[in-house]
């Protein structure tokens, strides 16, 4: 069945016809996103919803949703998706952060312009038919210092464009490193630093805990006097109140301000202040940025749907359509260890450790742990996946380390998942030979050559002889057929496992049997999700 989306804003006709193009089926009702209790009523039917700022992907109808996949949002800003219920629902959060950010950027550098030289004050008196040229005196931006909050990829377009117009740029962003600063012409510096120095200061960060009211009393008293403040990216950076007094008293010269802490914003004292100037959320809002947010959700949406291809998701690895075919049997490998490890183990998992070694150390490792861990924790929550499952385990205070290294060993590739309780330690790796196909290699230090399947019956005992009878003897007794039988050891008359592939589930009475035989420490009855491999 083709997967079927919802459109519930206002959308690209383009953007609808590359769903269809793609086989998906598109239900384009865009103005159903206003109405909260229809769109629950109807979301129940859907694989994905497309949106843009209208629709709120709230708790509520997130519990609703019991077939989506993916929460497409044709723009930056995902303040209107509750990110972690839709993360422990497993649903996929993607927004597109490079179709508006030349917009964005412009509008920014626009609101630089306009406060340096007062134009729309300006403007309106001259349409008022006054000729006040000594009220409008502006002021350069050449050899001003611009600093910017955030210079990720806004941030850096319009660094790049303060550099241009010969302006000193300072940025401060945690995750800027000093090769990028150095690529851009930018001085990286500190959030003190920066507000002490800058003569315009513009904003190009997310809104989260750590930035909700990044500008507040305390930081403009640290300003220069006369600072110009531009805001093109999320309403709540700002403590508008704080801005209104600066503005009041002079010691801000003026502010640009496209986002506000309330939108709509009908009213809001800022209005009507000659040194502010106002617009309606307009930082995107280009002919061209419409149109390309739109089609790069549908794109996005549909090459997951179809492909399970990841880019730009907010809460899960991206996955690119190029190394999907190549990833997904080592996605498959790293859930077949996890679920391994999930289904033998009984206490609390303190810490997990999975290591990367050869070939697989150079994909990407974040989807194969997301993967591990979905199969890790999914005998404990069946409707757990690769989305969900950072968050779980994250929740239960599990330690997660990830290791990498050159290939060591006879295979070109292979992963090793090490899980510790309070008691013990356990081990298994695995890698895919050229079929694709997901195989143990080594379990509790012991090197075996095991293929996966469905059914699968895991045994530990001391080497001696006669296991082999004995599990061959009860299976033919009971009407168990093998498929397949793997035997190792770590030394003669050391700790011996088996793996039994069968094909059909081992029966809980036959368990029972081998497990009180007295050459039989363990006896482990598994299930593994292989029918996509």
């Amino acid at each position: 069945m083709a997967p079927r989306v919802l459109v519930s804003d206002k959308l690209s006709t383009t953007a609808v016809q590359i769903f269809r193009d793609r086989g998906i089926e598109v239900d384009y009702l865009p103005d159903l996103g206003k109405d909260k209790e229809k769109l629950l009523e109807v979301i129940g039917q859907y694989d994905g919803l497309a949106i843009r700022s209208a629709t709120k992907v709230t708790e509520k109808l997130i519990n609703a949703a019991t077939k989506l996949k993916v929460v497409g949002r044709a723009g930056i800003g995902v303040d209107n998706v509750d990110i972690p219920a839709a993360s422990r629902k497993g649903i996929i959060v993607m927004n597109t952060p490079f179709g508006n950010s030349i917009t964005t950027a412009e509008h920014a550098v626009a609101m630089i312009f306009a406060l340096a030289r007062q134009i729309p004050e300006a403007n309106a008196s001259t349409h008022a038919g006054k000729w006040e040229k000594n009220r409008f005196m502006g002021i350069e931006i050449t050899g001003k210092t611009l600093g910017i909050i955030g210079c990720g990829n806004i941030g850096s377009i319009v660094a790049t464009r303060g550099v241009g117009l010969k302006m000193h740029v300072i940025a401060f962003d945690p995750f800027l490193s000093d090769s990028r600063a150095e690529e851009l012409g930018v001085e990286k510096v500190e959030l003190d630093e920066l507000f002490t120095r800058a003569d315009f200061i513009t904003l190009h960060t997310p809104l989260t805990d750590k930035t909700r009211n990044i500008i507040d009393a305390t930081a403009i008293a640290r300003m220069k006097p006369g600072v110009r403040i531009i805001n093109c990216a999320r309403g709540g950076l700002v403590v508008e109140a704080d801005l209104i007094a600066a503005l009041k008293s002079g010691k801000v010269a003026g502010a640009g301000i496209d986002v506000f802490e309330v939108e709509p914003a009908e009213y809001n004292e800022l209005f009507g202040m000659e040194n502010v100037v106002a617009t309606p959320h307009l930082g995107a809002s280009t002919t061209e940025a419409q149109e390309n947010v739109a089609l790069h959700v549908a794109e996005q949406m549909s090459d997951y749907l179809i492909k399970g291809a990841v880019s730009n998701a907010i809460n899960m690895p991206s996955i690119t359509a190029e190394e999907a075919p190549r990833l997904k049997p080592f996605v498959k490998l790293a859930e077949v260890l996890g679920a391994f490890v999930g289904q033998v183990t009984e206490d609390p998992i303190k810490e997990v450790e999975i290591l990367f070694d050869g070939s697989t150390a150079t994909m990407n490792t974040r989807a194969l742990i997301s993967a591990a861990l979905a199969g890790l924790i999914r005998p404990q929550v069946s409707d757990v996946n690769m989305v969900s499952a950072p968050i779980m385990v994250k929740e239960r205070g599990i330690i997660v380390a990830e290791v990498k290294r050159d290939k060591s060993g006879v295979f070109d590739g292979y992963i090793k998942l090490t899980v510790k309780t309070e008691h013990r330690t356990r081990s298994i790796a695995g890698t895919c030979f050229s079929d694709g196909k997901p195989r143990f290699i080594q379990i509790k230090g012991i090197n075996l050559d095991a293929e996966v399947g469905q059914h699968m019956l895991y045994t530990t005992n001391a080497d001696a002889p006669g296991i082999i009878g004995l599990l061959g003897t009860v299976c033919g007794e009971n009407g168990v057929n093998i498929a397949n039988f793997q035997l190792g050891r770590n030394r003669p008359g050391g700790d011996a496992i088996a793996l039994l592939y069968l094909d059909a589930p081992f029966p809980e009475k036959v368990l029972e049997q081998v497990r009180s035989h007295k050459s039989i420490d363990s006896a482990k009855r598994l299930h593994f999700d292989v029918g996509s491999v």
